[in-house]
Parts: C-alpha cells; structure tokens; sequence
C-alpha cells in the first residue's frame, strides 16, 4: 500500500513558477515509477510527466516539455514537478500517480492515486 500526498499548488501568474511535491508513504517508493497528471475542470485527465524507479528515465506531455521537469528523491520518498513558465492552460488540479511500471504510467495507469492540489494560473 502506498500512500500519496500532493502539495505546492496555489495561484501564480502567467509566467511564473510552482514546485509540486508528492510525498509517499511506505517504505517501497524507489520500487514505483512515478508520475504527474492534471485534469481542468470539464476536460479528461491528461498525462504531465513520469519518472522511473531510479529516476534516470523522464518522460513529458509535449505540452509541458521544455518548460516542467520531474525528479524524485528516494531517501525522501517524494516526487517533484517544476513548473516554470506556467500558462493559462497549464491550470488544473494536479495529481501525482504510482505504477510498478514507467510504461503503465505513461500510457495513463496507475495504481495508487494522490488527492490532487490546485494550480491556478492567471493571464
């Protein structure tokens, strides 16, 4: 069982920048790959970034790449996504997500599930 925590979000302008982080519980972190996915209000959830156990693989949405990175810090048991030069579109609730696989993940799986934090950007 793992447990996922987001926190991070909050309201920046067009522009700027927000560090997600994802706290997990448990003491099997560095066995999940990780990832980040957001969902705007009427819109299907949608793949952001993942990261694999050792964290030397990343992948990226072409929407964010260039602009957000993923890391992860295994002796802290937490996942990271740097947001920067964040858009009006980038606006979502931001979910950070846990498979066995880095595939999984990047095909929209998941196994366990965080509580989502709110990012708000403004234009």
């Amino acid at each position: 069982q793992v447990q996922l925590v987001e926190s991070g979000g909050g309201l920046v302008q067009a522009g700027g920048s927000l560090r997600l982080s994802c706290a997990a519980s448990g003491r099997t972190f560095s066995t999940y790959a990780m990832g980040w996915f957001r969902q705007a209000p009427g819109k299907e959830r949608e793949f952001v970034a993942a990261i694999s156990e050792s964290g030397s693989t990343t992948y990226y949405a072409d929407s964010v790449k260039g602009r957000f990175t993923i890391s992860r810090d295994n002796a802290k048991n937490t996942v990271y996504l740097q947001m920067n030069s964040l858009k009006p579109e980038d606006a979502a609730v931001y979910y950070c997500a846990a498979h066995t696989t880095l595939r999984a993940l990047r095909l929209g799986r998941y196994e366990y599930w965080g509580q989502g934090t709110q990012v708000t950007v403004s234009s």
